[in-house]
């Protein structure tokens, strides 16, 4: 169906139900009469209802199938196309039905002889309460505006089969999953520990009315909910108490511009132009970018969407009268926060004293919440599954983000143990902090240097409290990731100045920007515009910053007057081939003569170094270190590369370990190629951050590690312990005579001379 007629007949189904909801006749015959509307509104040959009945989806009512089948046809939920969309929560739009791996086929129905199919969830305070489907006889895909019209008319059909008492009753026995013990796994977004009680961030709102009267009073009520949500979102900015100048505050600008994004707001007004409510306007466009969220693979991008969710979420409470959420009715106690997920501004709403910890069935690393709660010392998991079917309202929790875990309703036992972990972490921090102003020199007398990363302005107090002796990777791409727009120079100007101005006389190591991969920036794209199949080895990093020189250029002018009078530290990222090295440096020599002619003042000097994350470029190392002022080694990305193992695929978790053998060889054969030469060998990451692997490292020569912040306490207590001598022995022996498993040959031997390992 061409999309001017699909529009055309989505408004002609909507004012049809109208007249259909307002009639007096049974529920039933009102279904009888919803699926003829649809069929003939889109032209399609079958249109069918599914309702929820005794725990099975039931056959309700149906235009084209046989219909004996009505009342008998029945599915458990996760059977077929139509369990997979109720168990689901989503929609299918399929143009050859059979195809999908999930097609059951059932025989009464007489469905064989139709090849498309599409179908929406019938959702009722969150939960699928049935199914609407389509089917035609010639494959085809259902147009997106023909799926719209399809949700809209589920939602209508959610308040006639609820008002009709049509489906199973919600409230229903608790099973054990909801009243025992249970751990749920997820991803740490900030680490941390935390107890507290789970408060549910959004109470549900449920649409009660869905087709509109007054279309004029319902844009009214947007218009005046828009005018109230955006001066809450400036209020909220301008109230932040973070300092001036963090990332937080682009975060929350990027936020400010979705909140009076023209688009966003025109498709609400067209929703209720189509004859719904303001409620169920606001609610239909959400539920279109979900869709949307599930389908896209930028992480970036997804955040982004999150956003809009979360100021869906706001208007929709405004526009309802249902304004308050935890956050507004205050919280009593220790809280740990339960969200789908969390906009950056709604976290700023809840009272930092009570606000103990967050957890999230959604989030991502690079979600804007996640800076917030950074710097606001709030430990967050994210990607917990099954959230709201186990949590319930008051339940106590145990938050474990340094392991990714939640733990709700748990025993007397487990509280005590995580108690007596908290007191000792608490403890250790306490030990850890008094070493902060100690040089940490081992034990016959070798000081090792220990830097931290960094990637925020926010991280840089840091520096002082961590006692670290510098930053030996700051990660300069994130300001590129918050931004909606690429940074404008004097914006990288400024960030890069402030950094330096808080480290110090201390030395700060500037990453070039690195993108690509898993940080696509919706603003720099392919010429082509193709989806890489191996992002991880494609188009980023350097590749982008040399093929993009314009780029570069920005940011390599940008540090060089941010360092001014003082020695700037600069460093390219995944250095396959040493030319790559030579053209990076030659564009920052070029921009350096630019403000020499301009009579600009200039760093001190300028130290080019190489991150080694390619296994290539230790073949080259002959060729490239006497060009080097210092290597950092890349162990994140390298250890994938040469394992050809993807660090975040579960079954190949046991792959990815950094106390193999062939990891500590190759490590320590790039180390020896540096023996020599005046070039400084740092090794970057969070391999240098655990102290069984820092032991390792010092046993093959590492003598500076860049890490964490918080594991820069432990490692220099790690480091006073250690006799060089004797780990470099035992090294040596096993790498030349590979134990079963170096691992726990080395946390044995770390155990007979009292030094504590995890």
């Amino acid at each position: 169906m061409p999309v001017t007629n699909a529009v055309s007949a989505a408004r002609t189904i909507l004012t049809r139900l109208h007249d259909v909801m307002a009639s007096r006749s049974h529920a039933q015959a009102k279904l009888n009469t919803v699926v003829e509307v649809i069929g003939e509104g889109l032209d399609s040959e079958v249109c069918s209802v599914y309702l929820l009945r005794e725990g099975m989806l039931e056959l309700f009512a149906t235009r084209g199938l046989a219909q004996e089948a009505v009342h008998v046809t029945r599915m458990a939920i996760g059977e077929g196309l139509v369990g997979t969309i109720a168990q689901d929560n989503e929609t299918l739009n399929l143009a050859e039905a059979t195809a999908h791996p999930d097609f059951s086929y059932r025989p009464e129905t007489g469905e064989e002889k139709y090849h498309s199919f599409a179908g929406v969830p019938i959702v009722r305070r969150e939960r699928a309460v049935g199914v609407l489907c389509v089917q035609h006889a010639d494959p085809r895909r259902y147009e997106e505006i023909e799926i719209e019209a399809l949700q809209t008319v589920a939602m209508v059909l959610s308040e006639l089969i609820s008002n009709a008492g049509l489906v199973d009753d919600e409230e229903v026995v608790l099973s054990p999953q909801q009243t025992g013990q249970v751990r749920l796994d997820g991803l740490t977004l900030v680490k941390g520990l935390a107890a507290g009680n789970a408060v549910y961030h959004q109470p549900r709102i449920t649409i009660e009315h869905v087709m509109a009267e007054d279309r004029d009073a319902e844009l009214q009520r947007v218009y005046l909910a828009f005018d109230k949500m955006r001066e809450q979102i400036d209020r909220m900015a301008s109230q932040a108490e973070f300092g001036v100048g963090g990332e937080h505050e682009e975060v929350l600008e990027t936020y400010k511009m979705f909140a009076y994004d023209e688009g966003w707001s025109r498709r609400i007004i067209e929703a209720i132009d189509s004859g719904l409510t303001a409620e169920a306007a606001i609610e239909r466009v959400q539920q279109r970018t979900r869709m949307r969220m599930r389908q896209i693979d930028d992480p970036l991008l997804a955040d982004r969407m999150h956003d809009l969710e979360d100021l869906s979420n706001r208007l929709l409470r405004i526009v309802s009268g249902q304004i308050g959420t935890a956050a507004s009715m205050g919280l009593r106690s220790d809280t740990i926060l339960i969200a789908r997920n969390l906009g950056p501004a709604e976290l700023l709403e809840y009272d930092k004293r009570r606000l103990k910890g967050v957890v999230l069935e959604e989030g991502s690393l690079t979600a804007h919440v996640v800076i917030v709660a950074r710097a606001m010392g709030v430990p967050v998991l994210g990607r917990v599954r099954g959230l709201r079917g186990t949590v319930r309202e008051g339940d106590p929790l145990l938050l474990d983000a340094d392991k990714g875990e939640v733990v709700v309703r748990p025993n007397e036992a487990l509280i005590e143990a995580f108690d007596a972990r908290f007191a000792k972490t608490k403890e250790r921090a306490a030990a850890y902090a008094a070493l902060r102003d100690v040089e940490p020199f081992t034990r016959d007398g070798t000081r090792i240097t220990v830097l931290m990363n960094a990637g925020l302005r926010d991280d840089m107090p840091n520096l002082a409290l961590a006692g670290a002796d510098g930053v030996g990777l700051f990660r300069t791409e994130f300001q590129f990731l918050v931004s909606a727009t690429l940074p404008a120079r004097e914006r990288q100007t400024r960030l890069y100045r402030d950094v330096l101005d808080a480290a110090g006389d201390k030395p700060v190591v500037f990453r070039t920007v690195d993108i690509g991969g898993d940080k696509v920036l919706p603003y720099l794209r392919h010429n082509d515009g193709e989806v890489e199949e191996n992002p991880a080895m494609g188009w980023r990093a350097l590749r982008v910053a040399l093929e993009r020189d314009g780029l570069l250029k920005v940011q390599a002018r940008a540090l060089l007057e941010a360092a001014a009078g003082r020695t700037l530290h600069v460093m390219f990222p995944m250095v396959a081939e040493p030319w790559e090295f030579d053209a990076a440096k030659a564009l920052f020599e070029g921009q350096l003569a630019f403000l020499k002619r301009q009579k600009k003042v200039l760093p001190e000097a300028v130290r080019y170094g190489a991150m080694l994350e390619v296994p290539a470029l230790a073949e080259m190392l002959d060729v490239l270190v006497p060009r080097l002022s210092f290597l950092s080694i890349g162990t994140n990305d390298l250890t994938q590369f040469l394992f050809a193992a993807d660090r975040a695929h579960p079954k190949l978790a046991e792959r990815y370990d950094w106390l193999s053998p062939a990891i500590m060889r190759f490590l320590k054969r790039v180390q020896q190629a540096v023996v020599g030469h005046d070039v400084d060998v740092t090794v970057c990451g969070e391999m240098g951050g655990r102290r069984l692997e820092a032991l390792a490292l010092l046993g093959i020569g590492i003598r500076r590690l860049s890490i964490t912040p918080a594991g820069v306490g432990p490692i220099k207590e790690l480091i006073r312990k250690v006799d060089l001598d004797e780990i470099t022995q035992a090294m040596n022996q096993w790498l030349a005579a590979p134990p079963p498993s170096l691992r726990e040959a080395l946390a044995e031997w770390a155990r007979d001379r009292g030094i504590e390992a995890d």
